[in-house]
């Protein structure tokens, strides 16, 4: 929602100036600039990105939009999802986690936590956080550094939407000069049709350079800066349960390896000691 209220004060000022200094706001209606700065522009992504990564910036973009990041409720689920499953464990043996690890749509626990499950990447992370747990494959003290392996991974991959946009904000102002050389082209094609009709054209012309720049600074730039952010708020999402399952793993009380994931939020999404532990604890009484 800000992010519409961000575009419409961008659009809304800019053209509010514009009509303040005597300017009609038709005159920007150009749409051969229009096609071309936004063509170019589109080609250039395309010859810039795989397919993967094309789909990956249309997600991104359209989550930037529509979706919100992570906050306070949906941490404070994924650590209430953690001790539950850590207290099966402690109770029961890591042998009593492998039903619910191993086929987490059908586990009662998993299901209760619908902003963990309904998310793919963060449900995987955790299963496959807690199966080397299970199997005994790898040492406690090891378990961190595998995780901290895949998150790399997963931040490298996720940066991949930010430099495409980023390469198109930085190529929208200099397309906005293509533009407005081939409006002055037509214009000295058209020089012997009077100062009037000159005028259009060039008016034409230097509307591609503004779009190219007004378009990069005022939209796209913006837009990779929120996709980078939300990139941020899952990293941490997934570095919270990298904590807590490491946490567990080392023989951390399922209390206190929640707690070390909870120290490790930001101040805007972490909810507060007391409050999780009490409510952690009216979980371990069912």
């Amino acid at each position: 929602m800000l992010i519409l209220i961000g575009a419409a004060v961008v659009l809304g000022s800019t053209l509010t100036g514009f009509m303040l200094a005597g300017g009609h706001p038709l005159v920007l209606l150009q749409v051969s600039e229009f096609v071309t700065i936004l063509g170019v522009t589109t080609g250039v992504v395309v010859i810039a990105s795989p397919s993967h990564v094309l789909k990956e910036v249309l997600h991104k973009v359209i989550h930037a939009i529509t979706g919100k990041s992570a906050g306070e409720k949906e941490f404070t689920d994924v650590l209430k999802l953690l001790y539950e499953i850590f207290m099966v464990g402690r109770r029961n043996g890591l042998i009593a986690l492998e039903e619910h690890v191993m086929d987490p749509k059908k586990s009662a626990i998993f299901q209760r936590y619908p902003s963990v499950t309904g998310n793919h990447e963060r449900l995987a992370f955790i299963c496959s956080g807690l199966k080397p747990v299970i199997d005994g494959k790898i040492k406690p003290d090891q378990l961190e550094d595998l995780m901290n392996a895949e998150l790399d991974a997963k931040a490298a991959e996720s940066e991949h939407p930010i430099h495409i946009l980023q390469l198109a904000g930085d190529s929208l102002p200099g397309i906005g000069i293509v533009a407005a050389v081939l409006g002055i082209i037509n214009t000295m094609a058209s020089i012997s049709e009077g100062p009037a009709k000159v005028g259009e054209h060039v008016a034409a012309a230097l509307t591609g350079t503004l779009l190219g720049i007004f378009i990069a600074y005022g939209f796209i730039n913006p837009l990779a800066n929120r996709v980078k952010f939300n990139n941020a708020s899952e990293e941490q999402f997934l570095k919270c349960i990298m904590q807590a399952v490491a946490g567990f793993a080392k023989g951390l009380a399922p209390l206190t390896a929640v707690e070390v994931a909870r120290r490790s939020l930001d101040s805007n999404v972490q909810p507060s000691a007391e409050g999780l532990e009490a409510t952690l604890k009216a979980l371990g009484g069912k």
